[in-house]
């Protein structure tokens, strides 16, 4: 019964508004966070092929635990992206909560917008579009990493790269855009680095935001073009592996 008049009042028969919205937005939240870092120390690790191709091969073993195992083992890459991906499925579905499920709302959104002309709001409705692209995208790219985690190395990311360059440039703007702005957003609502100015605290966060999103999205597009050129190269044939130098002599 308490759960029935909760449930059409909003309310607990004490009078007490129910605490579920927070707890879903500290999850939210939290999620986001997790997500947003994630998306950032994902990219400085793919970005290694910056560096060299041995490198890059390096780094892709740690993460397959060679330095515990003693061999590369894929299947604890398929469990970190498992992972990830329940976080990313418990995030997408409570954002979905806010957003409009008709017309109507859709219209008064945007009237809202129009009307108090206000720039975190566009920026909402940024992180809206592409969080709904991330949706799709994100999770066909978890799916791949997930069951062909043994297939990540300079080649084979090349070949991949080479052969879905439009797919992860969709993928690199929503993703860097969505989470920088998410950040923005987190820092706004719980009030980190407000300071005794919270008007000019946020002005200088709007700015750090765009610079971080400029840097990533920059950093990605010199990843993409590196792994596009080692699937270009002659070195290989589609679904070779990669060997290291080291490992060469």
């Amino acid at each position: 019964m308490q759960q029935i008049i909760e449930g059409y009042l909003g309310k607990s028969a004490e009078g007490k508004k129910s605490k579920m919205p927070a707890k879903l937005d500290f999850i939210q939240s939290a999620s986001g966070l997790f997500l947003g870092l994630f998306m950032w120390g994902h990219m400085f690790f793919v970005s290694s092929i910056l560096i060299s191709s041995d490198f890059m091969y390096r780094i892709a073993k740690m993460f397959e635990g060679d330095f515990i195992f003693g061999t590369p083992q894929p299947w604890v890459v398929s469990c970190i992206v498992f992972v990830v991906f329940v976080v990313f499925v418990v995030h997408a579905g409570l954002a979905m909560r806010k957003f409009p499920i008709n017309f109507r709302q859709w219209q008064l959104l945007r009237t809202h917008a129009k009307v108090i002309k206000h720039s975190d709001t566009n920026l909402w409705f940024i992180q809206a579009i592409t969080g709904f692209i991330m949706f799709f995208f994100a999770s066909l790219h978890l799916g791949l990493m997930f069951f062909q985690a043994h297939t990540i190395d300079p080649y084979g990311s090349g070949d991949r790269m080479l052969q879905m360059w439009p797919f992860y440039l969709i993928l690199l703007f929503a993703v860097e855009l969505h989470g920088g702005i998410g950040l923005y957003r987190l820092c706004v609502k719980w009030g980190w680095f407000e300071g005794k100015n919270a008007k000019a605290s946020r002005k200088t966060l709007k700015k750090l935001k765009w610079l971080i999103s400029v840097f990533f999205i920059a950093l990605g597009l010199l990843t993409m073009a590196a792994y596009v050129k080692v699937g270009l190269s002659d070195d290989h044939k589609a679904g070779d592996r990669y060997v290291p130098t080291y490992m060469q002599r």
